[in-house]
């Protein structure tokens, strides 16, 4: 759920995705219409955000291989950014209708601003064609990228974005409990700082991270999901109203605490992992997409005694205790302006990462999907079947990026970090109050 700050369109984007993002038929379009007479290969791009060492990335880009090798009438250019780099190219040239053919894009309010924008183009059509694999989907899976009753893609995982992660054997090993209740989390905390452990590891230096995997849950716990809808809409709440201040005060009063190291906003979730995997910390909080992570590249030792469970409830909080901050699951943007070969192309290879064997090789990779498909017990990793059950008995509230504004997101990225060093909790919700209401024009 992975986030944005602006940045000039770097020379990256070729001068060939430039033409193929170009209006009117391509020589490819004009070819196969005139019966294939032009045998040119279809060239094609797509952006994702598959960059890295994880069991997902690995799948996706075996993916990516194997249909280049099996479409050889199709030039595929593949590039993968890391996520919060993603998002911000994809702003970028967003405002100059310069999209690529395919990318990596989050539901709800990025889906609203490039639909509004005019960029995308609705899948029904082809999502119609195959009924099998259109009502597999989870129950609303669909509602985040549905504008105006048209689907504009599919979700190619599930994204819960707020677990903690714990090693039991330094749990174990200070006789802490593992926390059900705040007291015991704060206990946890104080008992882990007096031995010199990290209580939880926190690489927040691409903002995002405070907001998306502890900040959202936290938020939901203290002010109920109807507020923050409520907030979001500018309809009947403000940020500026108590509920959210006494939220970002529980946040402050975790920093103050000591529940992260020092220097977190200097770190990124690579090296929050590290500290992990080194044994340095006792917990840290990411998303359902860690398990995919800690599965491929933790050390046996650490990985043999990880567990995963929820942030503990709130005294005093509005929301479902229940949950865990969330969205169904990235899925693949087509440009609106694709057509012909072109766009047909692009379906098959749309079907291809997120049709039936896309979630396969994702659930196979130890990440969760949208899609009514059962983990193989035999064959995935214990943590990940964990987490895969755990999930059954948790619902999923909003997280905070993907209801906000993308200039109201900016600001609360900014303002958690702030937040963490110091500045009031006043301060910073009246920064994401004015963001949200001049977004919205109120």
């Amino acid at each position: 759920m992975k986030k944005i700050t602006k940045i000039a369109l770097t020379t990256m984007v070729s001068a060939s995705m430039l033409a193929g993002c170009a209006g009117g038929q391509t020589t490819e379009d004009k070819g196969a219409a005139a019966g294939g007479a032009n045998k040119e290969k279809v060239k094609l791009s797509i952006w994702h955000n598959w960059t890295g060492q994880d069991a997902k990335g690995i799948a996706m880009r075996k993916i990516l291989d194997d249909f280049k090798t099996q479409h050889p009438e199709i030039e595929l250019e593949a590039e993968g950014l890391p996520t919060d780099g993603l998002k911000t190219r994809l702003r970028t040239v967003a405002a100059a209708d310069e999209m690529p053919d395919l990318f990596v894009m989050w539901p709800d309010a990025m889906t609203k601003e490039f639909v509004n924008g005019k960029l995308l183009q609705p899948v029904d059509e082809f999502l119609n064609s195959k009924p099998e694999w259109k009502n597999n989907f989870i129950p609303n899976a669909l509602d985040g990228y549905t504008v105006d009753s048209k689907i504009y893609s599919v979700p190619m995982n599930l994204a819960p974005s707020s677990f903690i992660y714990y090693n039991q054997a330094i749990f174990d090993k200070y006789n802490v409990k593992v926390p059900k209740t705040w007291d015991e989390l704060k206990t946890a905390i104080d008992t882990f700082n007096k031995n010199n452990i990290i209580p939880m590891a926190l690489g927040n230096k691409a903002n995002w991270v405070v907001q998306s995997t502890i900040f959202s849950t936290i938020g939901d716990r203290v002010t109920g999901t109807d507020w923050f809808l409520k907030a979001s809409a500018q309809n009947g709440a403000k940020f500026t109203d108590p509920e959210f201040i006494k939220a970002l005060t529980v946040l402050q009063d975790l920093g103050k605490s000591k529940a992260f190291q020092d220097g977190f906003n200097g770190i990124d979730e690579n090296q929050m992992m590290q500290l992990f995997f080194q044994g340095k910390s006792a917990m840290f909080m990411d998303g359902g997409w860690a398990a995919a992570n800690l599965v491929n590249n933790a050390p046996k030792e650490v990985l043999d005694t990880t567990h995963i469970t929820i942030l503990p409830a709130i005294d005093g909080g509005k929301g479902d205790a229940q949950s865990t901050a969330g969205v169904v699951g990235t899925g693949l943007g087509v440009s609106k302006k694709l057509t012909g070969a072109r766009k047909d192309a692009a379906m098959q290879l749309f079907y291809a990462l997120s049709g039936p064997e896309g979630q396969k090789a994702t659930l196979g990779s130890s990440t969760l999907v949208s899609y009514k498909i059962d983990v193989d017990k035999s064959k995935a990793h214990p943590l990940f079947v964990e987490l895969n059950e755990l999930m059954k008995n948790v619902k999923i509230s909003p997280v905070y990026d993907s209801k906000l504004s993308s200039a109201a997101v900016e600001v609360i990225n900014n303002g958690l970090q702030e937040l963490l060093m110091g500045t009031s909790p006043e301060v910073v919700a009246k920064k994401v109050q004015d963001a949200q209401a001049g977004a919205l024009g109120k």
